[in-house]
């Protein structure tokens, strides 16, 4: 998370959770992506369309491995989160690629609990 790195592909824990709730910062818990804007893309990586704000996460310019993408943060706490590219579903054609290392997620109707 602090040196930009990326998970193998279909090792992460949330890949396959199905359950309603909240994935947030694992660092400082700020909250990332509701459940109801996840999807199975196919990549090996939790997918989503759209995160739970938009302020929520800082966007950058990644140049690195000879390609151009596009890095996700958190805006809290600086955490690398994974990419986000525009070959998503509808209705915002996003795909916001996670590390399920950079995640934790809270159920439904459970407290969600900021860190410094």
């Amino acid at each position: 998370m602090l040196d930009a790195g990326t998970e193998r592909a279909g090792c992460g824990l949330l890949l396959d959770n199905k359950k309603a709730g909240t994935y947030v910062c694992r660092l400082c818990g700020l909250p990332l992506f509701a459940s109801n804007a996840k999807f199975n893309s196919g990549t090996g990586w939790p997918s989503f369309f759209q995160p739970f704000d938009a302020a929520h996460i800082r966007e950058l310019e990644d140049v690195a491995h000879g390609m151009r993408r596009v890095e996700i943060r958190c805006a809290r706490c600086d955490a690398h989160l994974g990419h986000v590219f525009d070959d998503g579903p509808r209705p915002t054609g996003l795909r916001y690629c996670l590390n399920s290392v950079s995640m934790e997620f809270v159920d439904e109707g459970a407290p969600i609990t900021l860190r410094s």
